[in-house]
């Protein structure tokens, strides 16, 4: 970190030394942060335009194809947790790289899947990638970027939309222009991406002095002791819960209301094109702590109003529903700024996001997986609609928590705070906040792992 002593030297120097090859190194770092965020959402979103088509090649019923939208959150659960302890033992562009070759590979066997069992391999496969990539970018911001928080996590957040926009945008006609098994062209279109994304994590250089024994793990458990860290997990799970009834379900619902596959898929891609400037904007408002909770509301009042506009009147103007839960989805890229505002270091930031994102993603599994077995039961969408609902309420109250001003570091027992001043982010253009931060103790004593 850059130390305060050193405030007068220029943060982009002092942030490029953590990266090998100096400026070269820190922007190949960038585009690799990046193109990473541009696949995270490529293999969920492209699903949701083509269920109904899939359902059938694999002639499945409604409840299995509840847990195909619900195996990526699922996923972002089991496979996050080891995101951290892999980046303790490898360069994190190894991880990284890894991660998005077999999410290529899982995309590849789910698009050729002859049964529901080998597409769950895929799938699994698909969101190694997305889900290493979740945990792990916070951190690497963090690392990289100390004094320009907003500004990354706003550009990893936009590309993560895009990305998701393209999938949305693209799968129908994928699908159609394929023929009988062109939603299989639809679902693996997207491995190409992902190889693209993880060439420039293998070209990203060591950073000075950086080994497997320099690198640090904070142990994730002792954040289940931080009231601050599960109310972030809560709101991180509910509001994900949201996300993925949006992309696993309202295309389809749509389509059951009477409109075209085509029409559905191009609303779930509006959805997701305007979740992009939201996302891009979001990270560098919630870095001013008087913003925070007037944006929370403001979010909270798209959700609500978008949520019953689609349950009320589905084609009167779906545009506008969908442009609404648009901005309520800006809470994702508020919980992602809020992760890094909550710690003081990267790796206790990287314990943070695991935690948060791992056990948020299983509290958000349930939700696109009640919503196929409630379809499957009563054949409408009420179940669904009081699902999402009932998650606003949660999101308000969790997140008037999340927004207080403070630090998990200072919950935990043994994180005690270093002597020096650390610069961390702020965004773009803004002074850096100095903080303490925290060296990290074993419990009972024992030497210093921060």
């Amino acid at each position: 970190m850059t130390r305060s002593a050193d405030r007068t030297t220029p943060a982009l120097p002092a942030t490029a030394e953590r990266t090998g090859g100096g400026r070269r190194g820190l922007l190949l770092v960038g585009v690799a942060i990046v193109l990473t965020g541009l696949n995270l959402r490529t293999a969920v979103n492209s699903v949701g335009p083509v269920l109904e088509e899939l359902e059938r090649g694999l002639g499945i019923s409604s409840s299995a194809a509840g847990l195909i939208t619900t195996m990526p959150v699922l996923c972002f659960a089991a496979i996050g947790f080891a995101g951290p302890p892999l980046a303790a033992r490898y360069r994190d562009g190894h991880v990284l790289a890894g991660a998005l070759l077999a999410m290529a590979a899982g995309l590849v066997v789910r698009a050729v899947a002859g049964s529901f069992a080998l597409f769950l391999v895929g799938t699994v496969l698909a969101m190694v990638g997305g889900a290493l990539g979740n945990v792990l970018l916070p951190s690497l911001v963090k690392r990289h970027f100390p004094t320009r928080t907003g500004l990354l996590v706003g550009a990893y957040s936009a590309a993560m939309a895009s990305g998701g926009a393209v999938a949305s945008l693209a799968a129908a006609p994928i699908a159609e222009a394929g023929g009988e098994d062109g939603w299989r062209w639809a679902l693996g279109v997207w491995a190409v991406l992902a190889v693209v994304a993880a060439l420039p994590w293998l070209a990203v250089p060591a950073r000075p002095g950086a080994s497997r024994g320099t690198h640090v793990a904070v142990r994730m458990r002792s954040l289940a002791r931080s009231p601050l860290a599960i109310a972030l997990a809560v709101f991180f799970g509910l509001q994900a819960t949201q996300a993925y009834v949006v992309v696993g379900w309202s295309a389809q619902y749509l389509r059951d209301s009477g409109l075209s596959a085509a029409t559905a898929g191009l609303l779930l891609a509006l959805n997701t094109a305007v979740v992009i400037p939201i996302n891009a904007v979001v990270p560098a408002l919630t870095v001013r702590p008087h913003l925070q909770r007037p944006m929370l509301l403001g979010f909270m009042a798209c959700y609500v109003a978008g949520w019953v506009g689609l349950w009320v009147a589905p084609t009167a103007a779906p545009w506008l529903w969908m442009s609404l839960l648009a901005v309520g989805l800006g809470t994702f890229a508020m919980v992602l700024t809020l992760i890094g505002l909550r710690a003081r270091t990267p790796e206790t930031t990287a314990a943070l996001s695991t935690v948060t994102q791992g056990w948020g993603y299983v509290l958000a599994g349930v939700g696109p997986l009640l919503v196929g077995v409630l379809r499957g039961s009563t054949g409408g969408y009420t179940g669904m609609f009081v699902i999402v609902l009932a998650g606003v309420a949660g999101l308000t109250a969790t997140g008037w928590l999340v927004t207080r001003q403070r630090y998990v570091d200072d919950e935990v027992p043994g994180w005690a705070p270093r002597r020096e001043d650390d610069v961390v982010g702020t965004a773009s253009g803004e002074p850096p906040v100095v903080v303490r931060e925290p060296v990290v103790r074993e419990p009972g004593g024992g030497s210093p792992r921060g």
